[in-house]
């Protein structure tokens, strides 16, 4: 690879040209190696917010992440899928996909984040599981998912250790919302993790990343580009994040609404957005000759057990207490509830997700740094979404909290955070199409 004076790919990139996959990976490589500074990768990632990546610069990024580490492969047979979400409230969709996929035989490798700021993440509603382990080496990692069809897991230091570094400095850097940089981002873990089929969950919305549709088709195409670049099938479905997902926000919280679904107790919202996402990857695999079969794979999982069944096998074979399926308490516990009134009648017209989930990091359900503590019994119960009917003094939710000062203004924050008019307001779909 030709050498390169960073300062000058910087100004190009700055002035809107284009990076050839050369010049790309030499910024990568060197950025690892130390030899460019952290200054000089942030300069580089703003001017991609500004200047954007074109879809050849976006394959070249990709492939540079995956270069910077080792990957993973399994046999084609039997298929391997992953699911990934770009971030709500209350998105606790991978708790119920994952074990239902991997009880009808699809090898699940599923690397998952951590909640920061108003998003939550998947790991944080696992470790609320007294011991479960998600730090794993590669190697571990596979043993796991060939043996038990699933593995939730972090990422690790082997696995596109370039993307894992680079992303932490774009959240510091207000780099993040770039599609070039979240595709590069996404798909360089999935592809190196082994998952030959992907569903995506671009959610669109107040509690989302994507503020409208037209952004997010972007996204997704950028997304469907490079997965088919790599070989990998990828199938997008645009969500509405303009109410919390389901009932609970809070890690405990969304355990306890998760292992309640594959008891036989869903939630309309997430039943919906499950059985999509789940019916999208059985679809892509050929698991499943049509949408009627692949939903009725899907019931059969559910409500003959064997999908709660792996999820125990799951939490046992990464080290968790099994125990909390039966026993909630395990989950973390709050001395207080407080619960959250309308204070006027009338409809919701709308509600900031956004403002909900930076309200629940005060009574610390979240953070706003990777070191934040969490209370795994803190969040809250929220019933309305957009369209509800409610009269004065009926219960919008509840606040779980240990902090009682905290809670009190995490109440007062979220009840600002429904709008409630007079006039009435029609429900809005939880589905606004697919790529």
């Amino acid at each position: 690879m030709p050498a390169y004076n960073p300062v000058e790919l910087i100004l190009a990139k700055r002035s809107g040209q284009a990076l050839d996959a050369d010049q790309i990976g030499y910024f990568i490589d060197n950025y690892m190696t130390g030899n460019i500074p952290d200054y000089q990768m942030s300069a580089l990632l703003m001017a991609v917010c500004f200047k954007g990546l074109n879809d050849a610069e976006t394959a070249a990024l990709t492939e540079a992440y995956l270069a910077s580490g080792q990957t993973l492969a399994f046999p084609e047979v039997p298929p391997v899928g992953d699911k990934h979400s770009t971030g709500g409230v209350g998105d606790k969709i991978s708790l119920m996909l994952a074990p239902i996929l991997a009880s009808l035989g699809m090898r699940v490798p599923m690397i998952s984040g951590r909640g920061l700021g108003h998003t939550g993440g998947t790991l944080d509603k696992l470790e609320a599981i007294p011991g479960f382990r998600t730090q794993f080496g590669l190697r571990e990692f596979q043993q796991l998912v060939e043996k038990h069809g699933c593995a939730l897991v972090g990422q690790s230091e082997e696995l596109v250790p370039a993307d894992k570094r680079i992303y932490a400095l774009r959240d510091v850097t207000a780099t993040v919302e770039s599609p070039g940089l979240i595709t590069a981002s996404i798909m360089s873990k999935k592809i190196a993790e082994g998952a030959r089929h992907l569903a995506i969950d671009l959610k669109v919305g107040s509690g989302a990343f994507m503020p409208d549709l037209d952004r997010a088709h972007e996204l997704a195409r950028l997304l469907v580009q490079t997965g088919a670049n790599f070989g990998q099938k990828v199938r997008v479905l645009f969500s509405n994040m303009n109410s919390p997902l389901g009932l609970a926000v809070g890690n405990g919280l969304e355990m306890i609404e998760a292992i309640e679904y594959l008891k036989g107790n869903p939630l309309r919202d997430t039943a919906i957005l499950t059985t999509e996402l789940c019916s999208q990857l059985l679809l892509s695999s050929g698991m499943a000759k049509d949408a009627d079969d692949a939903i009725a794979q899907i019931d059969a999982a559910v409500k003959s057990g064997q999908a709660l069944r792996k999820l125990e096998e799951i939490i046992i074979a990464q080290g968790g207490d099994a125990q909390v399926l039966e026993d909630y308490s395990r989950l973390g516990s709050a001395r207080h509830k407080l619960p959250i009134l309308a204070e006027s009648a009338g409809y919701v017209h709308s509600i900031d997700a956004r403002a909900i989930g930076y309200a629940l990091v005060r009574v610390k359900a979240g953070r706003m740094k990777v070191t934040d503590a969490l209370d795994y019994g803190a969040g809250a119960l929220l019933m309305p979404k957009v369209g509800t009917k409610l009269e004065v003094g009926e219960p919008i939710g509840e606040i779980h909290c240990n902090d009682l000062v905290a809670g009190n203004e995490a109440v007062k924050l979220v009840r600002a955070a429904y709008s409630i008019r007079p006039e009435s307001c029609p429900p809005e779909d939880l589905l606004l199409g697919s790529l």
